[in-house]
């Protein structure tokens, strides 16, 4: 029954992303930014709302309290949100559950992927070519200090990649070096979505999957590397906090090698 819903909730994705897209490249030439974001937001509520239909995949949020609100003079505080990554939930949950417009930072061979790609590439965020070494970091900032400055936040996946559930990928510092030079806060958000969306699996199985957001971290006067392990200390002890069956293995060869010592 799960491989049926998983496949069936595919095809709602592929029957609701193409009008999408097709509208956005059509409208390309006479829609501003926010057309364009509130477009791609449908098809990301579209995708979410039924996967929770289709599949029985709901979602629970913490921690919203935590993120920035707005300045003395009414304007949105600045933030760069690190997630952990273990699947594509994430990436579609996250602008549905955030109060202010989102831009991801992703490579630029993401644009590429029919429909969904040429979507995306009209909205405002930050694609990257990694072959460009460090002048793509300077474009990062360059674009990531505008879009902060209009009230966008900028979201990353520290890891770089989809991590296996009860894993840890290598925390990269991009995200941290990026708020340092411009002065804005990070905010770690742990998220146990490979519970129910496998990284690369196309079964999705019924639950709720958890999404923890942290307290901001200053980034001024701080180094990226050390900024990151603290980030990285956070989420990795909300994600065992959210999901302990992923890590039940370290507690049992934790506790072999407590043996093995006596």
């Amino acid at each position: 029954m799960s491989l049926i819903r998983s496949v069936l909730h595919l095809l709602w994705m592929l029957i609701t992303v193409i009008p999408v897209a097709i509208w956005m490249v059509a409208a390309t030439p006479f829609a501003g930014p926010k057309h364009m974001l509130a477009a791609a937001n449908s098809f990301l509520a579209c995708a979410m709302y039924g996967l929770r239909a289709i599949c029985g995949v709901n979602w629970r949020v913490t921690g919203r309290e935590n993120l920035p609100g707005l300045d003395a003079h009414g304007h949105p505080l600045p933030a760069v949100l690190l997630v952990k990554h273990q699947s594509t939930l994430e990436t579609f949950l996250m602008p549905l559950i955030m109060p202010r417009p989102l831009a991801y930072v992703f490579k630029k061979e993401i644009l590429s992927i029919p429909f969904f790609g040429w979507g995306i590439a009209r909205c405002d965020m930050i694609h990257i070519d990694r072959k460009a070494g460090k002048q793509a970091f300077v474009k990062v900032v360059e674009q990531g200090r505008r879009l902060l400055g209009q009230g966008t936040w900028v979201i990353m996946f520290p890891e770089g990649t989809r991590i296996p559930r009860g894993q840890v990928g290598q925390y990269k510092s991009g995200g941290t070096r990026l708020a340092i030079e411009t002065g804005a806060p990070v905010v770690p958000v742990a998220v146990s979505s490979a519970k129910c969306w496998p990284r690369k699996g196309l079964i999705k199985t019924p639950g709720t999957i958890d999404v923890s957001i942290g307290k901001p971290i200053p980034s001024v006067g701080r180094q990226p590397d050390e900024l990151m392990r603290e980030v990285q200390a956070w989420i990795e002890a909300e994600m065992h906090r959210l999901d302990p069956e992923a890590y039940a293995g370290e507690a049992v060869a934790a506790g072999s090698t407590d043996k093995a010592a006596r």
